[in-house]
């Protein structure tokens, strides 16, 4: 059994590696549950620091299937040895997010904070921190590389045309929209995240990348509240970028987050923030999610995820990693 897999796996590193040197990629989904009886996500990486080595980033997708804990620690053991096997590296490299056997719930094993270790990979020109071991995402979304190359693009554009180039991230986590944005060129930026250790990993992305920080503000806020204070201030920005979670109930939060309840007023309040002529991306990864029809008609927002979801994440048949929808005032 594992020999299908693994020969799944080889043939598309095979292709995927080809795919990213013609590409300037160094970054990207090798595997995303091809076999079937293999569930997993596989990501490569490519590090530039403190060591010049490749990473690979497993993440085993729960399907709830039955197994008593020897059978279950057999096959996984069998699988990360396939995989360093026919991506030729060390096991230590390899970084398995999976789930415990306890209890029948499902949790993901996260490694000991002091045992993990922070590396630099790059994306393009940009460079990024990432850590495989501390967090279940590790500090920068594949996914969404198509959308920051996009964002960057018109930034550049913007800025060569002298139409405006204040650049407003909203939900930014660590902040890789803004470090495209600032490169790209534009003028000011501000970066809005809720979290104190993402704004500081923010903070360390644009240090990376020589972002001058007097000209790129990191505001730690409740991105609702913030909205609605910044709307009554009557700011204005040129390029908005809003990514919110498909849900939060963070203690540090006002109120619960429902991206499919609240996207229609927090989508509105960034078009608020627009100038004129402005550009506003919304994304979101919530499979489930629907638009507000009357929103995208009054705001004509126009669904732009077959430009976004890039081509190692594109699977027949199913659904990509995220929608994403663009609108100009």
């Amino acid at each position: 059994m594992t020999d299908a897999f693994a020969n799944r796996l080889r043939k598309n590193l095979a292709h995927r590696r080809k795919w990213a040197r013609r590409r300037g990629i160094s970054c990207f989904r090798i595997y995303d549950r091809d076999v079937p009886q293999f569930p997993f996500a596989i990501d490569w990486y490519e590090a530039v620091s403190p060591r010049a080595e490749t990473h690979l980033h497993v993440q085993e997708i729960d399907t709830g299937w039955k197994m008593t804990d020897a059978e279950y620690t057999a096959w996984l053991v069998g699988v990360c040895d396939a995989i360093c096997e026919v991506c030729a590296i060390p096991a230590e490299q390899l970084h398995l997010k999976r789930r415990e056997r306890q209890r029948g719930t499902s949790q993901y094993e996260k490694l000991d904070d002091a045992a993990a270790e922070s590396f630099v990979v790059l994306e393009g020109g940009p460079r990024f921190e990432v850590n495989f071991d501390t967090y279940l995402d590790i500090g920068l979304f594949l996914d969404h590389r198509p959308m920051r190359a996009l964002v960057a693009e018109i930034v550049a554009d913007r800025a060569k045309r002298g139409t405006g180039t204040r650049f407003l991230n909203l939900f930014a986590y660590t902040g890789s929209f803004t470090v495209h944005a600032a490169l790209a060129g534009a003028a000011r930026s501000t970066t809005v995240d809720l979290s104190n250790t993402y704004q500081a990993w923010t903070a360390r992305n644009f240090a990376l990348n020589g972002i001058d920080a007097r000209r790129h503000m990191l505001v730690r806020a409740d991105v609702l509240a913030w909205l609605v204070q910044a709307v009554a201030d009557r700011e204005r920005y040129d390029v908005i970028v809003i990514d919110p979670p498909s849900f939060s109930n963070s203690k540090k939060m006002a109120d619960v987050l429902d991206v499919q309840r609240d996207h229609a007023d927090m989508v509105s309040h960034c078009h608020q923030l627009l100038a004129d002529g402005g550009e506003l991306f919304f994304s979101t990864n919530l499979r489930s999610f629907e638009i507000d029809a009357a929103l995208a008609q009054r705001l004509a927002l126009r669904e732009i995820t077959k430009q976004t979801v890039p081509e190692d994440f594109q699977r027949p048949g199913r659904r990509g990693p995220h929608r994403a929808w663009h609108a100009v005032k």
